[in-house]
């Protein structure tokens, strides 16, 4: 749970919420609906890191960052 304290004028500079997912589909989807009517600073691609990794602020100015769980098989 997240609560901005109800303050008026908030913004969510500095920091960015972190969501791993387990499969590509998943990514594309959550990517998809966060980067609706916001702003993508990092498209979905493949990284060193993981198979998929993208930054995006959504509509409400709140940065994500989207990963695909690296397979430990």
């Amino acid at each position: 749970m997240v609560s901005d304290g109800n303050a008026e004028g908030a913004t969510f500079a500095g920091f960015s919420l972190s969501i791993a997912v387990s499969t590509d589909g998943e990514a594309d989807t959550l990517f998809a609906a966060l980067a609706n009517e916001g702003t993508i600073g990092m498209p979905l691609t493949k990284t060193f890191w993981a198979p998929k990794f993208g930054m995006v602020t959504d509509r409400f100015g709140v940065g994500w960052m989207v990963t695909v769980a690296p397979s430990n098989a």
